[in-house]
């Protein structure tokens, strides 16, 4: 999955698990910029009597390089703090819950949203963006939250800075045949040329009925450039923003077992972290996935042999027998993931376009924000000819699975050496999924409401 439980160590801490970051021009507010970040992956929305909620003692931030050398800028932190008004029920809530003060619910969650400029400098300048922001609840079923959209849309709150957020449950929106792909590379449609082979079949979303926890925030483009301008010039270096989410927890937690509390000490530590959908999950080695979440975007030079000669590519050949010869033979560094994952994409490789942040090897999302949404977006992004779409950031409805996979099988390496000839199965590798109607939001948050635990079947 995207980033679900893709490293040891955060496997076990689900609340600070950065499952999966996007970044795109606002296609309904095109002077805007959307980043949500995603955490508490794979919700069984069934979840009870612990309904799920972001870590009390969990920062979590939203970082943005405006400048090219793979340092943020600017900052985004959200902190949170839950408040039991009945700590003698067992009950989420104690009856219907029809407003986001309503009484009957009995776990509330809120927010504390803090902007920091130059967070990396000797100066950093910080501001408090709003305090007590409350998150939605979590969908319980129709008796508990009988109009849960009105308890999400409430939960949007428009900050006098400029600035729209919104912090709670929503529907997973990544999309994946999970079961097939972990299953020795396994991919459905195509799995009777497999090395163990079956009946082709139709993709299976594993995610489809599961919820997650979302930070989304719309912030002005002007309030994130280097000059403080909404750029226009798809092929200026001001037009790109390197994005990345993470979550960080105090170095040291001391428990007092007779009282039965604990407390944090110590500065914030990182410990996990998502630029580039699918990085540390496929291309980081097991042995170094928890150094990878604890590292920084700078230090990515560590990380990029993975990049430069994915195993997944020495693995499609062997799974898939006589399918993939050209890219069997391809044993040169690869270039073209090298660009579009750890530089982006330098001007004169695709013709208009370029997202490039210079020499520095960093997993960042590359979002130019000069690129106006696409009218018809195509979720293959950008090797589908849409350059609204991932690898130019990553929209919420974006198959990053198939497009990685086939950038991982050599199509995209004739960008960087016209002379290779993708194997004509490269361009045909899906997963097999398309997302079902009403799964995303036409406007901000942009991420569906979540499923409800009564409606929602178990499997």
């Amino acid at each position: 999955m995207s980033s679900h439980r893709e490293a040891p160590e955060i496997s076990q801490d689900p609340v600070a698990d950065n499952a999966d970051t996007y970044a795109f021009v606002s296609p309904d507010v095109p002077d805007t910029v959307t980043i949500i970040t995603n955490y508490v992956p794979l919700q069984s929305p069934a979840g009870g009597p612990n309904f799920f909620s972001f870590g009390d003692d969990v920062l979590y931030s939203i970082n943005i390089d405006n400048n090219g050398d793979a340092l943020p800028e600017i900052t985004y932190e959200f902190s949170f703090q839950t408040e039991l008004s009945n700590p003698n029920t067992f009950l989420y809530n104690t009856g219907p819950i029809s407003s986001l003060s309503d009484p009957n619910w009995n776990m509330r969650q809120f927010y504390t949203l803090t902007r920091i400029e130059n967070p990396c400098s000797d100066n950093p300048q910080t501001c408090v963006l709003g305090t007590m922001l409350a998150c939605p609840p979590c969908n319980i079923g129709p008796r508990s939250t009988p109009d849960y959209a009105a308890l999400g849309a409430a939960a949007v709150h428009k900050l006098s800075s400029g600035e729209v957020v919104f912090a709670g449950q929503r529907n997973d929106p990544f999309f994946v045949d999970l079961g097939s792909i972990f299953d020795l590379g396994d991919l459905r449609p195509f799995e009777n040329l497999q090395l163990i082979p079956t009946a082709a079949a139709p993709g299976v979303d594993a995610t489809k009925a599961l919820n997650i926890h979302s930070i989304a925030i719309q912030v002005p483009i002007s309030e994130l450039t280097v000059d403080g301008c909404k750029p226009t010039n798809v092929m200026s270096s001001k037009a790109v923003l390197g994005i990345w989410g993470a979550a960080s927890r105090r170095k040291m937690r001391l428990r007092d077992w007779g009282q039965q509390e604990c407390s944090d000490a110590g500065p914030w530590v990182q410990v996990s972290r998502l630029g580039n959908p699918l990085f540390n999950e496929v291309l980081v080695p097991l042995g170094e996935k928890d150094r990878w979440n604890a590292s920084q975007p700078v230090n990515d030079q560590d990380f990029a042999a993975g990049v430069q000669h994915p195993e997944l590519a020495q693995l499609l050949p062997v799974l898939y027998p006589k399918v993939f010869p050209n890219l069997a033979a391809l044993t040169s560094s690869r270039a073209d993931l090298q660009a579009i994952l750890l530089t982006g994409l330098p001007a004169g490789i695709v013709p208009g376009f370029q997202n490039n942040t210079g020499t520095v090897l960093a997993d960042m999302l590359r979002l130019n924000v000069a690129v106006p949404p696409a009218a018809s977006p195509n979720p293959l992004g950008l090797i589908g000819g849409d350059a609204a779409g991932f690898p130019n950031g990553r929209r919420v409805a974006d198959d990053v699975v198939t497009i990685e996979l086939r950038a991982i099988a050599g199509v995209t390496y004739p960008l960087v050496d016209k002379s290779y000839t993708p194997d004509a199965a490269a361009s045909l590798i899906t997963q097999g999924l398309t997302p079902a109607p009403g799964r995303y939001l036409s406007t901000f948050p942009y991420v569906g409401d979540p499923y409800d635990g009564y409606d929602t079947p178990s499997s």
